[in-house]
């Protein structure tokens, strides 16, 4: 058996880890999180890249730009249904290792190909479902992760490589608006654009927002190879997995993941389109970073709090605050073409990402707790060794939900920019799909307080 495999972990021993266990899960941890941030960073690529494609030479017409940043987060979500399983299959070392490598392909081929103007159209798509590699890496990276940590500090480490994770967002917003302003790459680039701005002349080099992730890439993948380590007691086939479909609160915790992650992928991928359908005075590139800088900060103090007063009283205020927080964000629109105000709207879809970020850490929190508990009730007064068997088989189904509701929820980074579009095209307004978040998070927030908060309630976490 290879020398990173660990063939005995047991993180719910005190002793066991405060020796060596905490150690190990440490390093693993802060391997898993520059992985997972160049992850999230593909993965977004095309919301930056779209509203830049015309400086470029690229002919798109607004809902073929919509498509562009609506498909990395269709296909991601639907490979991270397959990446939920996959880690205690491979393992998450020999996986973590793999999964990164892959994003060498769109980050490859995006770069060839936005050299070229002349590039077709399908071929854009192709390399926007690509970019979906990245979104699948997020699921087998949780699950992953949830193995190395006891009960009581998951919520804090799956908030950590998450929250810290999901900055990969801000950093693609913040990093491609730079490097492609300049000739940075120099040969190996490529020539750059010119187009006509208020009647002057600039250059834009749009490859340099994929060729620039190339060497993070490979000293990730090489890191994660090299400095992870596998558990021989979390492997699990996908039969042994599948159990979790039949489990209630696996379907309820991907509803309220919907509503979390869902809208902090989902604003994000499509706030700096409706910017500019909405504000087109503003350049959307100088403020898209800053709500999910806000959101991926937020998401370990929302595994926190979770640790400290419980996932579910999080969740519920955090569906509330963001139902609030939607009605503010269509005050300050402009509607029949009249009124807005850009810094209103700015504020409180920044306070959206704050919430979605606190969301997204209190109801990771809940579900290890949620999957742990279940098993133990089953297994109490049937002893020592029922018990034991409890702890690894919550462990297991807690990290496969992890993975799956992960997937499920970034169904939303779908739906919500193509509802924006949608909303626009038949409305010429955004307040059709507003309203309809509006009816979703209350949705969450009766599900939350029924099942998970209210006293009595059947699952309390």
């Amino acid at each position: 058996m290879s020398s990173h495999v660990l063939k005995r972990w047991e993180p719910e021993n005190p002793a066991f880890w405060s020796e060596n266990g905490s150690r190990i899960a440490n390093r693993n941890l802060w391997i898993s999180i520059p992985a997972l941030m160049l992850a999230f960073s593909i993965w977004m690529l095309w919301s930056v890249v779209v509203v830049n494609l015309d400086k470029a030479g690229f002919q798109l017409s607004k809902n073929q730009m919509f498509w562009l940043t609506a498909l990395p987060a269709l296909s991601g979500a639907t490979l991270r249904i397959f990446y939920s399983f996959l880690v205690p299959i491979f393992g998450g070392r020999k996986w973590t290792a793999i999964s990164t490598a892959s994003l060498l392909i769109p980050a490859l081929g995006m770069g060839f190909a936005l050299r070229d103007p002349s590039t077709s159209y399908p071929t854009l798509l192709l390399l926007a479902l690509l970019c979906g590699l990245g979104g699948g890496n997020f699921s087998s990276s949780m699950s992953n992760i949830s193995f190395f940590f006891p009960k009581a500090k998951k919520g804090l480490a799956t908030g950590l490589n998450a929250g810290i994770g999901n900055l990969g967002v801000s950093l693609v917003q913040f990093v491609v608006p730079m490097v492609i302003a300049s000739a940075m790459l120099g040969s190996v680039g490529g020539e750059g654009h010119t187009f006509i701005k208020d009647g002057v002349e600039k250059h834009i080099w749009l490859q340099n927002a994929g060729f620039i992730w190339v060497p993070f890439i490979i000293l990730a993948t090489l890191a994660a190879w090299f400095g992870m380590n596998d558990i021989a007691d979390a492997r699990a086939s996908f039969a042994d997995q599948a159990v979790i479909f039949k489990r209630k609160h696996n379907w309820l915790m991907c509803w309220l993941y919907i509503g979390t992650f869902g809208s902090f992928i989902g604003f994000s991928a499509g706030l700096a389109m409706l910017t500019k359908s909405q504000f087109p005075g503003i350049n959307p590139t100088t403020y898209a970073f800053l709500g999910p800088l806000v959101g991926a900060l937020l998401r370990p103090l929302g595994g926190w709090l979770s640790d400290k007063i419980g996932g579910a009283i999080v969740t519920l205020f955090t569906f509330i605050g963001m139902t609030l927080a939607v009605f503010g964000v269509m005050h300050y629109l402009p509607h029949g073409g009249v009124g807005g105000d850009f810094y209103g709207f700015l504020s409180m879809f920044i306070v959206l990402f704050a919430l979605t970020g606190i969301g997204n850490g209190s109801t990771f929190r809940m579900i290890p707790v949620i999957f742990l508990t279940e098993r133990q009730r089953a297994a109490a007064g049937k002893g020592e060794q029922a018990e034991k068997q409890a702890l690894a088989e919550g462990g297991k189904e807690a990290a496969a939900v992890l993975g799956f509701s992960g997937a499920i929820g970034a169904y939303g980074g779908f739906f919500i920019p193509k509802s924006f579009g949608t909303s626009l095209e038949l409305t010429n307004s955004v307040d059709a799909a507003l309203y309809c978040f509006i009816a979703f998070y209350v949705s969450c927030m009766v599900l939350t307080w029924w099942f998970y908060a209210r006293k009595g309630a059947e699952m309390p976490c």
